[in-house]
Protein backbone atom coordinates (compact mmCIF):
# COMPACT_ATOMS: atom_id res chain seq x y z
CA UNK A 1 0.00 0.00 0.00
CA UNK A 2 2.83 2.39 0.86
CA UNK A 3 4.49 1.62 -2.48
CA UNK A 4 1.34 2.63 -4.38
CA UNK A 5 1.03 5.88 -2.44
CA UNK A 6 4.70 6.75 -3.05
CA UNK A 7 4.42 5.91 -6.76
CA UNK A 8 1.30 8.05 -7.21
CA UNK A 9 2.95 10.90 -5.29
CA UNK A 10 6.03 10.80 -7.53
CA UNK A 11 3.94 10.77 -10.70
CA UNK A 12 1.86 13.74 -9.51
CA UNK A 13 5.01 15.63 -8.50
CA UNK A 14 6.60 15.11 -11.93
CA UNK A 15 3.41 16.25 -13.68
CA UNK A 16 3.29 19.32 -11.47
CA UNK A 17 6.92 20.20 -12.24
CA UNK A 18 6.45 19.70 -15.97
CA UNK A 19 3.52 22.09 -16.06
CA UNK A 20 4.34 24.83 -13.53
CA UNK A 21 8.12 24.88 -13.03
CA UNK A 22 9.62 27.68 -15.18
CA UNK A 23 11.60 26.79 -18.29
CA UNK A 24 15.18 28.08 -18.23
CA UNK A 25 17.27 29.65 -21.00
CA UNK A 26 14.32 31.06 -22.96
CA UNK A 27 14.46 34.86 -22.68
CA UNK A 28 11.46 37.17 -22.91
CA UNK A 29 11.45 39.33 -26.06
CA UNK A 30 9.30 42.45 -25.80
CA UNK A 31 9.37 43.58 -29.44
CA UNK A 32 8.09 40.75 -31.62
CA UNK A 33 8.39 42.89 -34.77
CA UNK A 34 12.20 42.84 -34.46
CA UNK A 35 12.47 39.06 -34.18
CA UNK A 36 14.25 37.50 -37.18
CA UNK A 37 13.36 33.89 -36.41
CA UNK A 38 10.27 31.93 -37.38
CA UNK A 39 7.36 32.97 -35.16
CA UNK A 40 5.09 30.26 -33.78
CA UNK A 41 1.89 31.39 -32.07
CA UNK A 42 0.77 28.71 -29.60
CA UNK A 43 -2.24 30.59 -28.25
CA UNK A 44 -5.72 29.09 -28.67
CA UNK A 45 -7.57 29.87 -31.88
CA UNK A 46 -10.12 32.14 -30.18
CA UNK A 47 -7.37 34.27 -28.61
CA UNK A 48 -5.35 34.29 -31.84
CA UNK A 49 -8.37 35.55 -33.81
CA UNK A 50 -8.84 38.51 -31.46
CA UNK A 51 -5.19 39.60 -31.64
CA UNK A 52 -3.43 37.96 -34.62
CA UNK A 53 0.23 38.52 -35.40
CA UNK A 54 0.93 38.75 -39.11
CA UNK A 55 3.47 36.27 -40.41
CA UNK A 56 3.21 33.81 -37.53
CA UNK A 57 2.29 30.15 -37.71
CA UNK A 58 -0.64 29.43 -35.38
CA UNK A 59 -0.49 25.99 -33.77
CA UNK A 60 -2.22 25.96 -30.37
CA UNK A 61 -0.35 24.19 -27.61
CA UNK A 62 -2.98 21.42 -27.58
CA UNK A 63 -2.15 20.62 -31.23
CA UNK A 64 1.65 20.65 -31.05
CA UNK A 65 1.79 16.88 -30.68
CA UNK A 66 -0.21 16.44 -33.88
CA UNK A 67 1.23 19.21 -36.07
CA UNK A 68 4.84 19.56 -34.91
CA UNK A 69 6.08 18.34 -38.31
CA UNK A 70 4.72 21.53 -39.90
CA UNK A 71 7.10 23.63 -37.80
CA UNK A 72 10.45 24.23 -39.57
CA UNK A 73 13.43 22.74 -37.73
CA UNK A 74 15.05 26.13 -37.23
CA UNK A 75 15.26 28.55 -34.36
CA UNK A 76 11.78 29.75 -33.41
CA UNK A 77 10.20 32.49 -31.34
CA UNK A 78 6.99 31.69 -29.44
CA UNK A 79 3.98 33.91 -28.89
CA UNK A 80 2.09 32.72 -25.81
CA UNK A 81 -0.89 33.85 -23.75
CA UNK A 82 0.66 33.24 -20.31
CA UNK A 83 3.64 31.69 -18.52
CA UNK A 84 1.93 28.33 -18.08
CA UNK A 85 1.41 28.04 -21.84
CA UNK A 86 5.06 28.97 -22.36
CA UNK A 87 6.29 26.25 -19.99
CA UNK A 88 4.22 23.53 -21.65
CA UNK A 89 4.90 24.71 -25.20
CA UNK A 90 8.67 25.06 -24.83
CA UNK A 91 8.98 21.62 -23.25
CA UNK A 92 6.86 19.98 -25.96
CA UNK A 93 8.79 21.68 -28.77
CA UNK A 94 12.15 20.79 -27.23
CA UNK A 95 11.07 17.14 -27.09
CA UNK A 96 10.35 17.35 -30.84
CA UNK A 97 13.81 18.79 -31.57
CA UNK A 98 12.74 22.38 -32.17
CA UNK A 99 15.01 25.06 -30.70
CA UNK A 100 13.00 27.83 -28.99
CA UNK A 101 15.19 30.89 -28.53
CA UNK A 102 12.72 33.44 -27.12
CA UNK A 103 9.06 34.13 -26.35
CA UNK A 104 6.56 36.97 -26.08
CA UNK A 105 3.36 37.20 -24.06
CA UNK A 106 0.39 38.72 -25.89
Amino acid sequence: MLFIVITISIVLFVLFLRRYFPVKNVPYENKVEEVQEIIIDIRDYNIFDKNPFKGSINIPVAYIERYHKEIPREKVHLIVHDELEKNIGVRMLREKGIHVISYSVM
